[in-house]
């Protein structure tokens, strides 16, 4: 839908009185009321994002709700999936890399008898089977999907060849070749089983496909299977308890709107929370500072962490993020926090 220009001078086409505006006619318009200025917002917000929405979608309903400047996600969650989805808001977009590195959990149920296409129930059926695994068959095969694993991610998936995303290429009819690739499986497990359904709860690492899990092991029980319905239920050290409702948004926004002051604090988390697998180095006053110039700080005392990455903090406020090199903390991004 396209807006229509008027090119006539003003007031050529405005309609004489007691006449209906034609079309091509504009009446007067009265000021159009001010927005408000976007503002800084700096922390996180681990939305329980709702089946049917998309990551980016979610991502516009934070920043509108909080009226933030700047926000994006740590890890897309496909539409047909539930369950978290953190997003950073202004300066926490600079620990996104850590969130993303973390480890996933999920809960996801496959349905036995048909694999499709994309893996999941929004594809089109591709093969079908009458057989159906019982408790102990699927048992048996779940340590071979455990530990470092070869998987070939699903034709729909974002993987670029030559460029182009994989899912770009499948819908367009183009035949999709995918090589397999190593990824994690920490835990796997079958936590219910009704015949045609199993349920299952998988913590897995980074670029791990729970579809292609579906899809394994469909075929290696030999009824075929698609992901029915997941649900990701820990991303790094985010968990269920940190979550927020799109209801919840949308109740601070009505708030905001009639001029009331809600707290931001019930639902944005401190930015160094995605940092909560590093060490934190307390520093100094003046050590902050050298680390806001991008200096390097020696560091002392027996408490000192070993080498390794790690976060400074200055009053219990992040500082920068870096790594402990022979005895110094040497930083690699520095955040504007101290009001």
């Amino acid at each position: 839908m396209s807006d229509e220009t008027n090119t006539a001078p003003a007031g050529e086409n405005a309609p004489r009185p007691g006449e209906a505006p034609t079309r091509g006619s504009r009446g007067k318009r009265g000021p159009r009321p001010d927005r408000p200025k976007r503002r800084d917002v700096n922390g996180w917000v681990v939305l329980d994002k709702a089946v049917g929405t998309t990551s980016t979608q979610a991502v516009a309903m934070v920043k509108r709700a909080l009226n933030a400047k700047k926000a994006g996600h740590a890890g897309t969650l496909d539409p047909l999936a539930s369950g978290l989805l953190p997003i950073a808001l202004g300066e926490a977009t600079k620990t996104v890399p850590f969130v993303m590195d973390g480890r996933k959990a999920y809960l996801f149920t496959v349905t036995w008898g048909v694999e499709t296409d994309t893996d999941d129930a929004e594809g089109q059926a591709v093969g079908r089977s009458d057989a159906r695994p019982s408790p102990a068959e699927i048992e048996a095969i779940l340590p071979d999907f455990i530990g470092e694993i070869m998987q070939i991610p699903p034709k729909f998936s974002a993987i670029k060849i030559a460029g182009e995303r994989a899912y770009d290429l499948a819908r367009d009819g183009e035949a999709v070749e995918l090589v397999a690739r190593p990824v994690e499986i920490d835990r796997l497990s079958l936590v219910a089983h009704t015949g045609d359904t199993s349920v299952f709860e998988a913590e897995c690492g980074r670029g791990t496909y729970v579809r292609a899990l579906a899809r394994d092991f469909g075929r290696r029980l030999g009824c075929l299977g698609h992901v029915s319905s997941l649900r990701r239920t820990r991303v790094g050290p985010f968990t269920e308890e940190d979550t927020v409702e799109a209801e919840d948004l949308e109740a601070f926004r009505a708030a905001t709107e009639a001029g009331e002051a809600p707290s931001l604090e019930d639902l944005v988390l401190p930015v160094q929370t995605a940092l909560g697998e590093l060490d934190q180095v307390p520093v100094s006053r003046d050590a902050a500072a050298r680390l806001m110039r991008g200096q390097s700080v020696i560091l002392r005392g027996r408490d000192a962490p070993v080498e390794g990455p790690a976060y400074a903090t200055f009053g219990g406020v992040l500082v920068s993020t870096g790594t402990i090199e022979r005895g110094e903390f040497v930083p690699h991004r520095v955040f504007n926090l101290r009001s």
